[in-house]
């Protein structure tokens, strides 16, 4: 008979989660459900449920192969639980990732120089303003004077 784990400890275990407080917490907001029903953190798992675990803006889903109370290898975890995300689920996962910059929260800090590169080529800006003219500081500067 296999041991009675809650289901915080199984996510941490699962490496789902950083922390089982973490886990807990979400369990709290009601973020994670097994078999379609909100849960709290002291549910027990059960091989065969269906775990969803909603990480904006996705709601992943794992079967449970066998539990686990202690927290285990990353390499090990595909033996624990099987990941059965919807291919939408997963498409709105790559569609954000995509969409990079634009979905950026008004205040959420300032555009990092490949965002502001993209902002730059998405307005038809390049290095074209420069001039590559080496004669253009020439009548500025006297180089032999300077030497």
């Amino acid at each position: 008979m296999a041991a009675e784990v809650r289901i915080d400890s199984f996510l941490w275990a699962v490496r789902i989660f950083k922390s089982r407080s973490l886990a807990s917490d979400a369990c709290k907001k009601g973020r994670i459900t097994i078999n379609g029903n909100v849960v709290k953190p002291a549910r027990i798992v059960v091989v065969g449920d269906i775990i969803g675990v909603r990480k904006a803006p996705v709601t992943y889903s794992f079967r449970v192969l066998q539990t686990a109370r202690n927290r285990m290898g990353a390499k090990l975890v595909p033996d624990y639980i099987l990941n059965v995300t919807s291919q939408e689920e997963l498409e709105v996962l790559e569609m954000q990732k995509l969409s990079g910059f634009i979905d950026r929260a008004k205040g959420e800090g300032r555009p990092t120089k490949k965002d502001r590169r993209s902002l730059d080529e998405w307005h038809g800006m390049n290095d074209s303003f420069f001039t590559d003219d080496e004669d253009f500081f020439a009548d500025d500067f006297d180089l032999e004077e300077i030497s």
